[in-house]
């Protein structure tokens, strides 16, 4: 199970840091990801970190602005939020991976409720 948790309001420029706690699992054997979707729209990849968290990968849109970080002794991965932009507004998913880094969707095999994150301009 996974418990997505840190979203809200900020203004552009402005920053946030999600968190997602997981329970239930080999936290630390496991792939992590954010990815992120806006009404009527697919989810997008946002970044995702490796189950050692030595491996990085980031979307180009969210490159420089956003760090993803683990704690495995505290099964929870982190997705800290800078600079922020109105267009970063949507709700927010962690989710977990047997893949050792996975950008995509369907590599995935958990996934948590999601945390809106809205920008205001």
């Amino acid at each position: 199970q996974l418990q997505a948790s840190g979203g809200g309001l900020v203004q552009a420029g402005g920053s946030l840091r999600l968190s997602c706690a997981a329970s239930g699992r080999t936290f630390s054997g496991y792939g992590m990801g954010w990815f992120r979707q806006t009404p009527g729209k697919k989810r997008d990849f946002v970044a995702t970190i490796s189950p050692g968290g030595g491996s990085t990968v980031y979307a180009d849109s969210v490159k420089g602005r956003f760090t993803i970080s683990r704690d495995n002794a505290k099964n929870t991965v982190y997705l800290q939020m800078s600079s922020l932009k109105p267009e970063d507004t949507a709700v927010y998913f962690c989710a977990a991976s047997l893949f050792r880094v996975a950008r995509e969707e369907g590599q995935y095999n958990y996934w948590g409720q999601g945390t809106l994150v809205t920008v205001s301009s």
